[in-house]
């Protein structure tokens, strides 16, 4: 939710959003500023789950993730250090190289004023752990090791992303990239390249993007009733009745929110697949209880074309089943203007507080370093460089460059 608030400040509909925090990286594709929501193989644990949930993915993929080789093998996670004892730079009995500690040795990290100055970073103990767990099994150097891990870190977070929009239809090229939690903005440039995507959205909000995202979401109500029957066969007084009834228990859940009555919305879905299929689609109703005979063959065209759509087939000669009626209640919050203070220095080189050596897959390079706290609107920045906020790095590597909106979100476009 907060992504999408996010995006919409920047003009963008369609992206995938990112989050890379300590222990896992989570992915959720949006499209027309809407999260995708699933019926289908909603698994915890050993129970499925059959109500509509967020999609949202996870892989084992964080700064705490461990670096070790095995079998000759370099592997970085899912085994986390977590923030307890952490990485080993952070001096708090962590022993084991993690991916933070290879974007230490790299420079992407400030050893001094980490984490909004309560920390200092330990790059020498950092290099050192890499060194013997991952430099001297596999015959690499520092450098060599380090980089190996990004690059496998950020290998597992794009193949994440791929199965993800795979299993939506979607094309990267199409879309953008938000990124956040504290290390979405270190590594959102590496995944959006592999994907293929050019543009990248970093919101200064972002090691706060959850709390945020509660802050700005709607009011929801999700209400499904079991009908099932061939789409010839459909009673439409019966079809009346359920959507009567689900909207009215919608309107009555989102009474207490005490919304005004021209902040809540309701739309009404019907479940269908096709025969011999387990999981079925929500395909709109915009009829609503107005819906007629000749309505049920819209319905039943819209049904082929959001199958191909989504999952690239249909069977047009086949009847679908209806499996169910669906309505989604909304209450809409008032959101803020601005969603992170801004600064004041629109010419980015004021901001520029000196250069740290970085490394972006063929050798150091003097990276020019700027204090994102003080940036506002406008403030424009080459690549390579490195933008400090308190709790993140936004990296922007060769050939790419930055520019600070007036919605708070670091716009990162790619070669």
């Amino acid at each position: 939710m907060g992504s999408a608030l996010a995006a919409r400040g920047a003009g963008v509909a369609d992206f995938v959003s990112v989050d890379m925090g300590g222990t896992s990286f989570d992915v959720c594709l949006v499209r027309d500023g809407q999260p995708e929501i699933k019926t289908d193989w909603n698994w915890r644990y050993r129970y499925y789950i059959g109500l509509p949930m967020v999609d949202v993915r996870s892989v084992g993929a964080g700064g705490g993730s461990i670096a070790r080789v095995r079998q000759g093998a370099l592997l970085v996670g899912p085994e986390s250090a977590g923030s307890q004892p952490g990485p080993v730079c952070y001096s708090r009995g962590g022993d084991r190289p993690t991916v933070t500690d290879a974007d230490a040795v790299l420079g992407y990290l400030p050893a001094e004023g980490f984490a909004g100055g309560r920390m200092q970073l330990d790059v020498d103990a950092a290099r050192a752990a890499i060194a013997r767990d991952v430099g001297e099994p596999l015959g690499v150097d520092i450098v060599e090791a380090a980089w190996g891990i990004e690059r496998i870190v950020n290998a597992n977070m794009a193949d994440e992303t791929r199965r993800v929009l795979a299993a939506h239809g979607a094309d990267p090229r199409d879309l953008a990239v938000i990124a956040y939690g504290g290390n979405g903005a270190v590594h959102a440039w590496a995944v959006a390249t592999e994907l293929g995507i050019d543009r990248v959205l970093v919101p200064k909000a972002a090691p706060a993007f959850s709390a945020l995202g509660v802050l700005v979401a709607d009011y929801v109500v999700d209400l499904v009733r079991a009908y099932v029957v061939p789409l010839s066969q459909v009673d439409l007084g019966r079809v009346h009745a359920l959507m009567h009834e689900l909207s009215d228990e919608a309107g009555k859940e989102l009474e207490p929110a005490g919304l005004a009555a021209d902040a809540t919305q309701l739309v009404l879905y019907a479940q269908m697949c096709y025969p011999g299929q387990n999981f079925d689609m929500s395909v709109p109703v915009p009829e609503g209880q107005q819906l007629d005979e000749p309505g049920l063959l819209d319905l039943t065209e819209r049904f082929h074309d959001q199958h191909e759509s989504d999952r690239g087939f249909s069977f047009r000669n086949q009847q679908p089943l209806l499996r169910g009626v669906r309505v989604i209640g909304r209450g809409v919050t008032s959101k803020p203007e601005h969603l992170a203070e801004l600064g004041a220095v629109v010419d980015a080189a004021q901001a520029r507080t000196g250069t740290r050596p970085a490394y972006f897959g063929v050798d150091f390079i003097d990276t020019p370093i700027y204090d994102g706290a003080s940036l506002g609107p406008g403030a424009a920045v080459t690549g390579p460089a490195l933008i400090e906020e308190p709790f993140t790095v936004v990296v922007v590597p060769p050939g790419a460059s930055a520019t600070l909106t007036a919605g708070g979100n670091y716009e990162v476009m790619l070669a």
